[in-house]
């Protein structure tokens, strides 16, 4: 199982909720007093309290009636607060212009908190032009405030290019501010960063270590991550039970990679009793999401009748969608069922097909397959250069098959 790549910018980003006080003043009637007084710090917190429903029922018209008193008169945090609402549509019809409007006006005065989602906007083109270098430039100014969320959202720019030049150093570097506030996105983030020496030195029980801090909190790709540590031994001592154990949090989740190494456990007994059936499940969950290499496995089953009643047409099924993808072994084994007619009907054309694309991408048995149909002149007019070219490849990959058959042409 592979490590799953740093998120991409625009896939992890959401505007925070709204900017709290320290110290709010609570509900009461002198607050009240003093917001319809006009005092705007009054009108600000009224406005925090109807919102999160402390002290009084809560009421989000109510809240962004006194958020607009408060903003208008040039409160940060109630115009962060009310950039919230527009944004989300909470309390008033859902107007990403205005948002960015109040985001602005309160970014301007130095709130962190729309600092950070006015950088959302800029990199996800809500409310305003896509502009990456803005986006980043506000994430700056939030992330120097302390902003942990922002922090991490400047580290996946820098690791990514995104609105910077790519620099992985400095992605580490703000990931660990965000990880040491417990941001748990760049905890796992910066798991990843150690364990593949990514902008920092390679530091496997460094990469565990953080893992586990982001796995403790909820974060579906930590837990992952912690599981393959503890199956392979990297960072930890190798323990198939705790790696199980990881996989099934994440798995739950709804991560297909874990889905898939969760049903790679069932099938091989490994960390949990074998259950052919359980197998099926997580790979049917992984495979729906559309993770390739799950769909070709799923595609095994029901070829061969594991964990599932056989049923060779619903294994060409995901053995499409994942040869589709440009999955190898998908690609195969959808060439052999033409070939051989099975769950769908004889073509060795394009048996052919999927056996060149499985081929090209150094599949010893796609070779072997490849090889044998241009010696034999299966799909295509019998050519013996092209048949030892591609028995070679997978000869030279071990494939006791393709050396048989390289000896039975030459002895010719």
């Amino acid at each position: 199982m592979k490590l799953i790549p740093l998120l991409l910018l625009v896939g992890m980003l959401a505007v925070s909720g709204w900017a709290e006080e320290l110290k709010p003043e609570p509900y009461s009637p002198e607050l009240v007093k003093k917001a319809e007084a006009g005092d705007a710090k009054a009108q600000s917190n009224l406005g925090r309290s109807y919102y999160v429903g402390d002290g009084v029922t809560q009421d989000y018209k109510e809240a962004v009636k006194w958020y607009t008193k408060s903003a208008e008169q040039g409160d940060a945090k109630a115009q962060s607060n009310l950039g919230v609402c527009y944004e989300k549509g909470t309390g008033v019809d859902k107007d990403e212009k205005e948002a960015v409007k109040w985001f602005t006006k309160s970014a301007e005065q130095g709130d962190a908190t729309a600092q950070y989602n006015l950088g959302v906007c800029y990199a996800t083109r809500e409310g305003v032009g896509k502009n990456e270098k803005e986006a980043v430039k506000w994430f700056t100014k939030s992330a120097e405030l302390g902003d942990a969320t922002a922090q991490y959202a400047l580290g996946v720019c820098y690791a990514n290019g995104k609105g910077v030049g790519k620099n992985e150093r400095e992605a580490v570097k703000w990931y660990t501010k965000s990880a040491d506030q417990g941001f748990a996105s760049a905890q796992s983030d910066l798991g990843v960063c150690y364990e593949k020496g990514t902008g920092v030195d390679k530091d496997e029980k460094e990469a565990v270590k953080w893992y586990t801090k982001a796995a403790g909190q909820g974060n579906a790709n930590a837990q992952k991550n912690l599981g393959v540590c503890y199956h392979k031994g990297t960072g930890v001592d190798k323990d198939d039970k705790e790696a199980a154990k990881w996989l099934k949090q994440s798995a739950a989740q709804g991560l297909a990679t874990a889905q898939y190494g969760l049903g790679l456990f069932y099938m091989a007994g490994t960390g949990v009793g074998k259950d052919e059936k359980e197998a099926v499940k997580w790979y049917t969950k992984a495979a729906g999401q559309g993770y390739a290499t799950a769909q070709n496995n799923l595609g095994w089953c029901y070829a061969n009748g594991k964990g599932v009643e056989k049923d060779e047409k619903e294994a060409v099924k995901w053995l499409t969608k994942s040869a589709e993808q440009g999955n190898s072994f998908g690609q195969n084994a959808l060439g052999v069922c033409y070939r051989d007619g099975t769950g769908a009907a004889k073509d060795e054309r394009e048996a052919v097909k999927w056996f060149t694309k499985s081929a090209e991408q150094w599949d010893a048995n796609a070779q072997y397959n490849l090889g044998a149909c241009y010696a034999n002149g299966q799909g295509m007019g019998k050519d013996e250069k092209e048949a030892v070219k591609w028995l070679t490849k997978s000869a030279e990959q071990g494939n006791e098959l393709a050396k048989k058959a390289l000896e039975k042409i030459k002895s010719h």
